[in-house]
């Protein structure tokens, strides 16, 4: 029997998956059709509606495969690309995304967002990346989520056929800029060329830094004056900077990724926020974000070092990435606190019976010596305290 992750035995697909995963596959075959079509007349639109549509459909039926919902409570229409995402990367017992794939989806729907709703002009190179990354993604995740393999689904000739495929990252957006400041030269009178070229290059980089709103005319026309006066594609796309492209293999077995670069961290952007996407790259100061200790977070909530950290352990804040992080410092691990974490323990203090908190979490063993003298204190009961 084919074992799925974990040792666990393969669930059989249930009528409504295969279903999805049928559409899935077939929206995938027909962008793949569209790609190497040798007519331009509504290609790039084309390749780009059915890829986002593919990944709709399997991550549908992938999280439905899962004993997840694609319905909310009551309503009549099933969930929406963003949300099916979110479940699919967030949800503890349905996770089957990575952060890099969750850029790679976010990036592929916005684009065909611009296409679908407005213009968008991308150059062969940038569409070949995201039509061959989107095929491997839709490998990785069919042979993750049913254990199959998609080539048992469709031909091994059916992959993106480019002349001239992108190597990594850096080498497109360089090309890709050099050609808009040629469109951008005096006297050429090309600058709406060049702005419809910087928004597909705009749209990727909003996509990868968690934006999910389309860049405006009035920022493009900024993008296009400073790529004019000389500036960078990694000032000008921070969200791009902070990825690459891993190729492995070549032919119908070739496998296109994107990929983080050491060291920049993946946010989870908090669902409901507005024009957001599920997560971004973010280029942070994370000491500067988790600027707080223990003995600043205690101050600032009015509670003993031992009593604020009880009440830490009793709200499991330090499972929480928006108010702690532990950094590894050498021999030693750093643990600090966002600004966020002030206002979590404060609602928390609302609601709790602290005394019985403190029963329940009082640390154990030795206290650090910095605590000593509170710790008397934070042993007496509320009512004796003083605020």
């Amino acid at each position: 029997m084919i074992k799925a992750q974990g040792d666990q035995p393969a669930r059989r697909m249930k009528k409504e998956v295969r279903l999805l995963a049928t559409k899935a596959v077939d929206s995938l075959v027909l962008s793949v059709e569209h790609y190497n079509r040798p007519s331009d007349r509504g290609r790039v639109p084309a390749v780009l509606i059915l890829l986002d549509h593919a990944f709709e459909m399997i991550l549908k039926a992938s999280i439905l495969h899962r004993g997840g919902s694609i319905r909310q409570p009551r309503a009549k229409q099933t969930i929406g690309f963003d949300e099916c995402v979110r479940k699919a990367h967030s949800d503890g017992s349905i996770k089957f995304l990575k952060d890099e794939q969750v850029l790679q989806l976010q990036a592929i729907n916005s684009l065909r967002d611009a296409a679908q709703h407005h213009l968008l002009d991308i150059s062969e190179q940038h569409l070949y990346l995201h039509a061959q990354a989107g095929l491997t993604l839709f490998r990785d995740l069919y042979r993750f989520v049913f254990q199959k393999d998609l080539r048992e689904q469709l031909p091994e000739r059916v992959l993106p056929i480019s002349t001239s495929p992108p190597t990594d990252l850096a080498t497109l957006f360089d090309h890709e800029l050099a050609e808009i400041r040629k469109l951008l030269k005096p006297g050429g009178r090309r600058r709406i060329e060049a702005t419809n070229k910087l928004r597909a290059l705009a749209i990727v980089d909003n996509a990868f830094s968690g934006q999910k709103v389309q860049p405006g005319s009035r920022a493009l026309q900024d993008l296009a004056t400073q790529a004019k006066g000389g500036k960078s594609w990694e000032d000008l796309f921070p969200g791009v900077a902070a990825l690459d492209l891993t190729c492995t293999g070549t032919g119908p077995s070739l496998d296109l990724r994107l990929t983080k670069k050491e060291g920049i961290p993946v946010a989870l952007v908090p669902a409901g926020t507005p024009d957001a996407a599920v997560i971004g790259v973010k280029r942070i100061d994370e000491l500067g974000f988790y600027n707080l200790g223990l003995r600043e977070l205690a101050r600032h909530i009015g509670l003993s070092q031992p009593r604020a950290l009880a009440l830490i352990q009793h709200v499991k804040l330090q499972q929480d990435p928006d108010c702690f992080k532990a950094f590894q410092i050498g021999s030693q691990v750093l643990k600090r606190y966002s600004q966020h974490a002030i206002s979590k323990l404060k609602t928390a203090l609302a609601s709790v019976d602290l005394d019985q908190v403190w029963i329940q979490n009082k640390p154990q063993g030795r206290v650090p010596k910095n605590a000593k003298s509170q710790s008397e204190q934070a042993t007496r009961p509320i009512s004796a305290r003083v605020a």
